[in-house]
């Protein structure tokens, strides 16, 4: 499952306090950890993020003090005591075995030595698989026996609605659009290569107008740098979002297509802005659209759930709804108004 379909089957879980342990598996970079996070803060619980691989079997079973004669278990602080909240266990099968059966106690008696994960606690993990050339360990059968297994996939269309909402830069997601098999590409001879994280890592060195092969590999770069070279032959989208695109043509070409929506999508702020776009894209007082059907659905498709995640959708539809013109072009995302 993707991203989206994964963050709702967790938050699922969670609603109805499913107590199972659950294990999440997919190929580095994807966003498992990422995931599981925005599920507890959403939710309003708490969330320890433990790397199992980093630990000694002492760091999670504790220290032996003596009381009285008798030897007792003191819990590292890190582990909860009180509260509800997610304890994931990340990466936990490149721990190595010793810690995995520390791990197994953990979610077989949800108890290691003397200490007892809180009631309101769920047990979670997550892992890459030997497929995704990582350095794990066979996780032992009683443990995977205990946990409800779920598959992470990158998935275009997920990333895409978080890019718009995280602010990632236009230029990335334009050239994602184009090119989305490289949303992720694992090299195995590259230290650096494409996947939904390190495109974050992306963005971060490209708005501070760095080269952003260190993130994603030099292969993967150098499509991007000449993609990017299409942005001086676009319109000037300003002229579009203000309402002075009248004269202004579509463009022909796939990429530049691609980079126009995705531009008008993240500059279109303000309902007028948005209204100006469709009114261009559709061009309906002259009966023959500007852009073909397809490109408009798409930039409706990204611009109203962006809309909707600000609390603005309101807004947008009545503005839209009395433009009668752009209504029935857009007739078979009425669904999308509506919401």
């Amino acid at each position: 499952m993707d991203s989206e379909k994964l963050k709702q089957y967790l938050t699922k879980i969670v609603d109805n306090n499913v107590t199972n342990s659950v294990m999440i598996w997919g190929p580095p970079g994807i966003g498992k950890s990422s995931v599981v996070s925005q599920v507890a803060q959403e939710s309003g619980i708490s969330f320890i993020d433990v790397r199992l691989s980093q630990l000694a079997p002492t760091d999670l079973r504790g220290l032996p003090v003596a009381k009285e004669g008798i030897s007792s278990w003191y819990p590292p602080e890190f582990l909860p005591t009180q509260g509800k909240g997610i304890l994931f266990m990340d990466e936990i099968n490149m721990a190595p075995p010793t810690m995995q059966g520390v791990a197994q106690q953990l979610v077989l008696d949800r108890q290691v030595g003397s200490y007892k994960v809180p009631e309101g606690w769920l047990i979670w993990a997550a892992g890459n698989r030997k497929e995704d050339k990582a350095s794990v360990f066979e996780m032992p059968a009683p443990l995977a026996n205990r946990f409800v297994h779920l598959s992470m996939e990158s998935d275009f269309d997920a990333f895409k609605a978080f890019a718009l909402a995280a602010d990632i830069h236009e230029h990335l997601i334009a050239f994602l659009s184009y090119r989305p098999t490289l949303l992720h590409k694992m090299d195995p001879n590259s230290q650096s290569w494409p996947s939904p994280r390190s495109w974050m890592m992306a963005n971060d060195l490209y708005k501070a107008d760095l080269e952003i092969y260190p993130a994603i590999g030099q292969a993967a770069a150098a499509e991007f740098n000449a993609y990017t070279a299409i942005y001086k032959k676009i319109p000037d989208l300003s002229d579009i979002t203000s309402g002075k695109g009248k004269k202004i043509p579509f463009p022909k070409e796939p990429d530049r297509q691609y980079a126009v929506i995705l531009g008008l999508t993240t500059r279109s702020k303000t309902t007028e802005e948005a209204l100006n776009s469709f009114r261009w894209l559709t061009d309906y007082k002259n009966k023959k659209p500007r852009a073909n059907h397809e490109w408009t659905q798409l930039f409706a498709s990204d611009l109203f759930p962006l809309w909707r995640a600000k609390g603005k959708i309101d807004e947008l539809t009545a503005l839209v709804s009395k433009e009668k013109g752009i209504r029935e072009f857009l007739k078979d995302y009425m669904s999308l108004l509506a919401a």
